[in-house]
């Protein structure tokens, strides 16, 4: 007989994100928040309930509607920053547009430009990824999320990889956009991480066990 066990990673949570908001999503290992950051991302589909984004109810979409979503709704930032190594920033920074199609590679170079200056990497846009510092490539990887101008920024532990003053320096840049009014939901299991966020919900066993506010505004 076949070992019919399931899992159950998430356990009938819910919660809103708002436009504007800067969530900061934690939890252990086993905690559920790998499965949540899937799913907000359109990675994976939940076996229950429904995911409305942006007032359209997305949980029945097909794959090739998730991707569409994903490449023009969502920017994402990975903890192992997913840069084409020995390729220029221009390259890695162009990467959505070219998956898109929609925009013309006349207006490629300016968005590249805009995006990069927002993390002040303007000066690199020549440079080969291999040849700029971890906190570097993780800014070019946050200019490569807005560069289609998403509605939602979804960074993964993105700053796994960075010493500590690194890690804070990427996090005011996080802080940064959302100021500037972009809505950022962040997963990590770094309470000084965590308090970047203006809002913290903390995961145990695949449920929601606090959300609080982080008296940030």
């Amino acid at each position: 007989m076949g070992d019919n066990t399931s899992y159950q990673a998430l356990k009938g949570i819910s919660f809103d994100v708002h436009e504007g908001d800067f969530i900061s999503i934690m939890g252990h290992s086993g905690s559920g928040k790998s499965t949540l950051m899937n799913i907000i991302g359109t990675l994976d589909s939940a076996t229950e309930g429904k995911y409305i984004f942006n007032d359209l109810n997305i949980t029945n979409y097909t794959e090739d509607e998730l991707a569409k979503v994903r490449n023009e709704k969502i920017g994402f930032v990975f903890q192992s920053f997913n840069l084409i190594p020995r390729v220029s920033v221009y390259s890695n920074v162009e990467r959505p547009m070219i998956y898109s199609k929609k925009i013309p590679r006349s207006q490629r170079r300016e968005r590249i430009l805009s995006a990069l200056r927002t993390v002040h990497l303007e000066d690199k846009i020549d440079n080969l990824s291999n040849q700029l510092s971890g906190g570097q490539i993780q800014r070019v990887a946050i200019a490569r999320a807005l560069v289609m101008n998403p509605e939602i920024i979804l960074a993964d532990e993105p700053t796994g990889n960075l010493d500590s003053a690194t890690s804070h320096d990427v996090m005011r840049f996080f802080q940064t956009l959302n100021e500037k009014g972009k809505t950022i939901v962040l997963i990590t299991h770094e309470p000084d991480i965590a308090a970047f966020g203006k809002r913290t919900i903390v995961l145990k066993d695949g449920l929601i066990i606090e959300d609080k506010n982080n008296g940030l505004t």
